[in-house]
């Protein structure tokens, strides 16, 4: 039996037997009192219905009133002496059937009849273990005795005691056996959910398929999301952290070679070999690892750095873009072929030198990464839209890890040529940047083509 069992169980016996004790002591303490209470209530009730009744009505119904209520009612005359009275009233009580070995009405009680009052008086019948609860009370010059005989309640509370015993005894043995079948049905799948959260703190992400159709039932789908969610977010973390290994290798390669070249012609200088171009080479070499680094902390920058946001001529910022590219293409002998269809003064909303920095980067990897002699780039307007892609042939298949290429430190050409030199922290620049704008972004490959695309809404007016 488990722990959580045993606690249920104990927790319920001792409810049980807390009620049964409270039950035990309102029937022994209690209830007799309560009980004297309501009768007295009653023959007071009727009596006062009585005193505003006619004496005459009074006299001819006494029966039918007697009978309706369930009491005893005798009548005598006030102006009887009280032993005499007191006679007249046992002689009637006993042709009723009620045998009392005392009954008396004092001196002072007559006082109180005569003024118009009450007398009310209860008498032990002993061997018939009753009492009678009988109340005085004068109609004109006529005393009415209404009693009722109540039975002592020792014998009835101990007869009700030993029932209600036998009642909470089954009672518990039934409820004790029902809460072992309920709670484990409760503990067998808390028992599944703690092995499950157990392995999941050893990162093996295992699921549970409790169907309780219950609480427990939501909290084991919660525990099979929360699982999904940190196998995907554990393979996450390991794939970025592969790639910041080849990334941190990749880098420190980019960065020994420039070191390297930058040692040799410093040393040749020195040396007094140089031929007029080692001043130029270790210079060329520095700025690469200087651009190198600024784009580390363009990236770093982006995560912490507040957009200044601003309507922008899409129109005018991308004319000037493809002024700064235009020669570059042409030396490299790839024609771009451009279909804008723009009026004048399309605007959005947007971070100026952010967004240039998305036209740029995905302009320079177009005709770094073009595996053709061409790149097209479209922008267009559709329903108070701006729509913007580039495309360029590529050698990379098209189950390629392509989704991948927006991640930091990912390249997807891996030759780590001169011509295809890259840190693959481009495509996470313009992610972040996108991002911030809230903008639709992604790409497509298809025949042997890859498209990158983004859209902003146009403001009004516009």
């Amino acid at each position: 039996m488990s722990r959580l069992t045993r606690k249920l169980i104990v927790q319920i016996s001792l409810t049980l037997c807390v009620v049964f004790l409270l039950s035990f002591s309102v029937n022994t303490y209690l209830l007799p009192k309560y009980f004297l209470y309501e009768k007295k209530n009653k023959l007071d009730e009727l009596v006062t219905a009585l005193e505003q009744m006619e004496l005459k009505t009074l006299v001819e119904q006494l029966e039918t009133i007697a009978d309706h209520n369930q009491v005893t009612i005798v009548v005598s005359s006030l102006s009887e002496s009280v032993n005499d009275l007191n006679s007249d009233l046992l002689v009637q009580l006993n042709r009723k059937g009620i045998t009392l070995s005392k009954f008396w009405l004092t001196e002072e009680n007559m006082v109180i009849l005569r003024d118009g009052g009450r007398v009310n008086k209860i008498f032990d019948q002993v061997k018939l273990k009753s009492s009678f609860l009988v109340n005085f009370v004068t109609v004109g010059d006529t005393v009415f005795a209404v009693g009722e005989s109540i039975s002592h309640s020792e014998d009835t509370i101990q007869i009700v005691n030993r029932f209600n015993a036998y009642l909470w005894i089954g009672m518990f043995v039934l409820l004790v056996l029902l809460s072992v079948l309920y709670t484990k049905r409760i503990v067998k799948p808390l028992a599944e959910l703690n092995r499950a959260a157990e392995a999941i703190s050893h990162l093996t992400f295992i699921k549970t398929d409790i169907r309780t159709g219950d609480e427990i039932e939501s909290l084991a789908h919660s525990v099979n999301q929360m699982s999904d969610n940190l196998k995907e977010a554990h393979q996450s973390l390991e794939a970025k952290n592969a790639n910041l290994r080849h990334f941190i290798s990749d880098i420190s390669h980019e960065l020994k070679t420039p070191l390297a070249l930058i040692h040799v012609y410093a040393s040749g200088l020195q040396d007094g070999l140089d031929d007029g171009t080692y001043a130029a080479v270790i210079r060329k070499q520095s700025e690469d690892m200087a651009g190198l680094i600024d784009r580390l902390l363009e990236l770093s920058g982006l995560q912490e750095d507040t957009s200044l946001f601003e309507p922008v001529d899409f129109k005018k910022l991308f004319m000037e873009t493809i002024a700064v590219y235009g020669i570059a293409f042409r030396q490299q002998g790839i024609e771009l072929q451009m279909d804008v269809a723009l009026t004048e003064d399309i605007r959005v909303m947007a971070d100026r030198r952010k967004l240039q920095s998305v036209l740029n980067n995905w302009m320079s990897n177009a005709m770094k990464y073009t595996s053709g002699s061409f790149v097209t780039i479209k922008v267009e307007t559709k329903e108070d839209v701006l729509h913007f892609q580039i495309s360029n042939p590529t050698h990379a298949a098209e189950d390629a890890e392509w989704d991948r290429v927006w991640e930091p430190f990912y390249v997807l050409e891996s030759s780590r040529s001169k011509k295809f030199s890259g840190t693959g922290l481009g495509l996470s620049i313009t992610r972040t940047i996108l991002q911030q704008h809230q903008a639709s972004y992604g790409l497509t490959v298809r025949d042997g083509v890859v498209t990158f695309y983004f859209t902003l809404p146009l403001l009004q007016g516009t």
